[in-house]
């Protein structure tokens, strides 16, 4: 598996794709396909069979992954799109905003 920059939780905004621009917290992170969910962006429809839980079936909206690559990291200071770089503080490793170079 590989290293992303990504985690739970950040806010990010999509940099490519038809939802461009938009901008959501990151649900979940999808480590083995590079892939994130975001938080009301690349809404799609899904038909869903009557069950125990959704009695009335029919179709219900929800997020579809996203690469990894098409979303950039929301540096929290500058609130615009930043870099993540990697140091060590201490015996600890963090990630900064390249732009900022804040601690995230």
């Amino acid at each position: 598996m590989t290293k992303l920059k990504i985690k739970t939780g950040d806010v990010v905004r999509v940099i490519a794709g038809d939802h461009k621009g938009a901008e959501g917290k990151v649900l979940k992170v999808d480590r083995e396909n590079n892939k994130a969910i975001v938080e009301g962006t690349n809404m799609v429809s899904k038909h869903t069979k009557p069950s125990a839980k959704n009695p009335q079936g029919g179709i219900v909206k929800k997020e579809a992954p996203i690469h990894i690559s098409n979303l950039s990291l929301i540096d929290p200071k500058s609130k615009k799109a930043t870099k993540v770089g990697m140091k060590t503080e201490g015996d600890k490793k963090v990630r900064f905003s390249k732009k900022s170079n804040q601690v995230l």
